[in-house]
């Protein structure tokens, strides 16, 4: 799917509202494992991936990116819950335990590159040695006297990367990119992306309602690893196929409001969780009950009619090698 941005061009997301976790210490890859779906323990320096974590029951509390460095994990977090995970990661860490956990929240600029033509971009920069590394793979370089992280992907399964820096050289840097024709962009314009492309949000999709596998995040999850907390609730879901609702896109033919029931031939089969409207048409998120059928299926929102859809970010079943961490 499109949208009305030209993504054929640069264009620059200042992810300010969203939060930026620091865990250090010598444990701090085992706690992580620990609390979170994905398979922390065999990451590098250099290397990240996306996970999810969960309650006791495998309901999902948010999903966020680890970038492992030297001495530290950096923990990328959604809008509205580096509060919350504060705490409730806190709660896990024991006196015996060697981790230090840290908001670093305002230290940090988080600006995130999204189009085709980002890796021409970096490579103007300088910053060529990043491309074509796999997704959340990451270097540090300097810019302005100061270290400038940059990520691999932008968590939107488009071109991209995030460029992690002190607040107070973000300016600088900003107006460098825009020197070279960097366009920026705002929250509505990444909220229209995040549908189109399928990545779930905080209380829209991401809720203690539903689990990771029903949030379509089958690619954070290793069902190799040991014991996290959550792990046999979602090991059980996988091994006896017990996923009841699925969430997909939805191609639509006019407006509806989030939070509308999804029918198929007048019978109630999920619930939509996001909308947005575009010079394409209209698109949105929905879970859907796995017995109702997935991608092509024609169904309604209200009155309006729709069809279900396959989107990027989105994947229903176990597909990657354990050997990559996801």
């Amino acid at each position: 799917m499109t949208n009305s941005l030209n993504l054929q061009k640069v264009r620059l997301c200042d992810r300010r509202d969203w939060g930026l976790l620091k865990l250090a210490g010598a444990d701090r890859l085992r706690f992580l494992h620990n609390q979170s779906t994905n398979n922390i323990n065999i990451l590098q320096p250099g290397q990240g991936c996306d996970t999810v974590l969960v309650n006791s029951t495998g309901r999902t509390l948010d999903l966020v990116t680890v970038y492992v460095l030297e001495n530290e994990l950096l923990l990328l977090v959604s809008p509205q819950r580096r509060d919350f995970l504060m705490q409730w990661l806190d709660r896990f860490i024991f006196p015996f335990d060697q981790v230090t956990l840290t908001d670093v929240s305002a230290q940090y600029s988080i600006l995130t590159l999204i189009g085709s033509e980002s890796d021409n971009l970096l490579a103007k920069l300088g910053f060529d040695s990043v491309i074509n590394l796999p997704e959340n793979s990451h270097i540090t370089v300097n810019f302005d006297a100061t270290n400038l992280l940059i990520t691999v992907g932008n968590g939107l399964k488009i071109t991209g990367y995030n460029l992690i820096l002190p607040i107070d050289k973000s300016p600088d840097l900003c107006y460098k990119l825009n020197q070279f024709g960097v366009e920026a962009i705002d929250n509505n314009d990444w909220e229209k992306l995040r549908i189109l492309q399928g990545r779930p949000a905080v209380n829209q999709e991401l809720t203690e309602d539903y689990n990771p596998l029903e949030a379509g995040l089958w690619d954070c999850i290793s069902f190799q690893k040991g014991c996290y907390i959550g792990q046999e609730t979602i090991a059980r879901l996988n091994t006896y196929q017990g996923v009841k609702t699925r969430l997909w896109g939805l191609k639509l033919t006019d407006t509806v409001t989030e939070g509308e029931t999804i029918t198929l031939n007048g019978d109630k089969v999920g619930i939509l969780t996001s909308f947005t409207s575009t010079e394409n048409g209209y698109f949105g998120l929905g879970y859907i009950k796995t017995k109702a059928g997935g991608e092509g299926l024609q169904i309604e929102v209200g009155n309006v009619k729709g069809e279900v859809m396959a989107v990027p970010f989105l994947k229903h079943e176990y597909y990657q090698p354990e050997k990559q961490g996801i």
